[in-house]
């Protein structure tokens, strides 16, 4: 009997292990037919929920967040990966759910992953900037550093991506939340890039702190739906692509407490009709985009490039395009003025929405249909 109870119970043992390591492909990655001379695109999973987020925790390890929930650790060498617990529960409707993960700069030392998502406040939803711990298979530590001040009843426009910079701080953007004129009142967080400690709590140097009837969290606002943050070491610039309506999605260069125009200047339309948004496309006070996109791509991500792996990149930002299905790159001159762009990828016809960079400079990027796939040298 005891025989028998020990073989049962490494067979459930066994059972159990191979649920939480599901296999998503074959080892060998899939090469993927394409017409961009000098790249080689290699899909490594297939078969996720819409893989809103991806960071690398190791060289061989990704977290990834899907919009409905769920946290996954993906091991790209043994293409398999293992559904985390410990996560928050969100509120995966309409645009909201679980949306970025990034893995802090002190993460060598304290170990922080952080994370936005969509929480449940005041009977709606909020944009909400979180940490944690990874602990094997298990997110522990769990803390809603801010739960913005962004609840609404509309189910759109959370942002919202994450950034640091080099001096202790991290970023994240909320959207208008369809509230547009709200985007301009300095007393909530809609439509702002906000700007912490890496610990939650605000810093002096915030252009609102003590502020009555402003938020101190705000670094800039007037923004529609930042979809991509990145920040340049090199040049200590902060960059941001937002959505904007039927045409007018943007490029801005962030800077502490500008305001950068939404609703009130836009290049886009209405969606009713062709009527354009606001009272112009510029407005002394507020700031132009760098770049402006007519017809609207629908960006999903944001990265400056500083990889190895293709120095003609060197300098560049990438953005993922989920209307327009491609992956844009933007050349920038010294002075921080978009200068030229290149759409690549459009064969793939896949919605791009996350991208990281690896440390051998390689282009990861995740699609809505679910799949991860990589951009090396050929």
């Amino acid at each position: 009997m005891f025989l028998l109870f020990r073989t049962l119970a490494r067979c459930l043992v066994i059972l159990l292990a191979c649920v939480a390591a599901t296999p998503l492909a074959a080892q060998q990655f899939r090469e993927i037919e394409q017409g961009y001379p000098g790249i080689l695109v290699e899909e490594l999973v297939n078969g996720l929920g819409v893989p809103w987020g991806i960071a690398f925790i190791s060289p061989h390890q990704l977290l990834v967040t899907e919009r409905a929930g769920r946290i996954l650790l993906i091991d790209i060498n043994k293409s398999a990966s293992v559904v985390l617990d410990g996560g928050p529960e969100v509120v995966a409707e309409g645009q909201g759910g679980m949306l970025d993960v990034a893995i802090g700069p002190n993460y060598e030392s304290e170990g922080w992953i952080y994370f936005t998502y969509s929480k449940a406040s005041r009977g709606e939803a909020a944009t909400t900037l979180a940490r944690a711990h990874l602990d094997q298979n298990r997110l522990v530590d769990w803390q809603d550093l801010l739960v913005t001040d962004s609840a609404t009843d509309e189910r759109q426009h959370f942002g919202s991506r994450i950034a640091f910079d080099d001096k202790g701080h991290v970023f994240f953007g909320v959207g208008d939340r369809g509230k547009r004129p709200m985007a301009q009142d300095l007393s909530n967080h809609i439509g702002s890039i906000i700007r912490l400690n890496l610990d939650g709590s605000v810093p002096s140097d915030n252009p609102f702190s003590n502020n009555p009837g402003k938020r101190d969290e705000i670094w800039s606002f007037g923004h529609r739906n930042p979809q991509g943050l990145a920040f340049d070491v090199q040049t200590s610039r902060l960059w941001e692509i937002e959505h904007g309506p039927r045409g007018g999605d943007e490029i801005n260069l962030i800077t502490r407490a500008r305001n950068y125009g939404w609703p009130v200047v836009s290049h886009g339309k209405e969606y009713w009709g062709p009527i354009a948004v606001g009272e112009g496309t510029s407005k002394p006070g507020m700031e132009d985009p760098r770049k402006v996109y007519i017809p609207s791509i629908a960006p999903g991500s944001l990265v400056m490039y500083r990889g190895k792996a293709f120095p003609e990149w060197h300098g560049n930002l990438f953005a993922g395009a989920l209307k327009l299905r491609h992956l844009n790159r933007i050349e920038l001159s010294p002075s921080g003025q978009a200068i030229n762009e290149e759409r690549i990828l459009g064969d793939l016809n896949e919605r791009i929405r996350a991208l990281v960079t690896s440390a051998e400079g390689w282009i990861y990027f995740s699609t809505d249909s679910g799949r991860i796939l990589r951009i090396l040298p050929e």
